[in-house]
């Protein structure tokens, strides 16, 4: 019985440790890099420079799935509602559910698997070929240029691009909208902002800068801890989109319920 017990033991410590020295190396890190980000010198240049790689090249893929989301999202609704005769009901449920849960959801997700995965191998392969090291040894400060930066664009830039997704999602939902009928655009957009109210709009907004940060600590962090070379590059960028993904359903998860407790749902 005793033997059972020490194997029940050690398989909960072999599984649980991991998630644990993850998580305090997740907390440890995210407040430092508020730290470095709060505190000069600031790294605009590079933040800047960070921005642009991130968004401009995250817009074609970001776009052509909030276009094909509103497009399948009213192409599966639409029959339904006809069948009920609710169809002149599709704009404003197109909307509502695009802007409060789907847009920001799966543009985060996208974002995770793109962005999350390219900062953790950039940062992984500078780590495994000591090109940090060097920085330090320069008196350049590697946490500031590196991770700072970077959890900063992903903040700023992931929040522009769930409205861009956004934005084009409600117009597959328009042509989504037009396959099986003609509706006016002026009718069907006059529906949506009907549809939508503050309450919608301002949640789905704030945790969107939530998702960026959670998006860009995670990738920071896995790749600044690579180890063994070319291997944990691939290794550490793999576990960055996983945690990043699992990290921003979580989020989300407790984004609605908070917002459903203050009264915005």
């Amino acid at each position: 019985m005793s033997k059972q017990n020490t194997a029940k033991k050690a398989y909960l410590s072999k599984t649980l440790d991991p998630f644990f020295e993850s998580a305090a190396q997740l907390a440890s890190f995210g407040w430092r890099s508020v730290r470095e980000a709060v505190y000069p010198p600031f790294e605009f240049q590079e933040t800047f420079r960070q921005c642009y790689i991130i968004g401009v090249n995250s817009l074609p893929l970001v776009g052509f799935t909030g276009l094909i989301l509103g497009l399948v999202l009213v192409l599966q609704s639409q029959p339904t509602l006809v069948e009920f005769g609710a169809g002149s009901y599709l704009p404003a449920m197109s909307s509502i559910s695009i802007i409060r849960e789907v847009g920001p959801l799966v543009t985060a997700l996208i974002c995770a698997g793109k962005i999350g995965s390219g900062i953790s191998a950039e940062i992984g392969s500078m780590k495994v070929t000591e090109q940090i090291d060097a920085m330090e040894v320069s008196g350049t400060n590697p946490f500031k240029f590196l991770v700072a930066t970077r959890i900063m664009a992903c903040m700023l830039m992931v929040p522009i691009l769930c409205i861009y997704a956004d934005l084009l999602a409600l117009m597959g939902a328009f042509l989504g909208s037009n396959i099986n009928g003609t509706v006016n655009f002026s009718f069907f957009f006059n529906r949506v902002f009907e549809a939508l109210h503050f309450t919608d709009i301002f949640p789905s907004f704030i945790k969107t800068f939530i998702f960026g940060f959670a998006i860009g600590l995670v990738g920071c962090t896995k790749g600044y801890n690579s180890q063994n070379g070319t291997e944990g590059v691939g290794m550490s960028a793999n576990e960055s989109v996983v945690v990043s993904m699992l990290s921003v359903i979580v989020i989300d998860m407790v984004v609605t319920q908070i917002s459903g407790m203050l009264g915005y749902i």
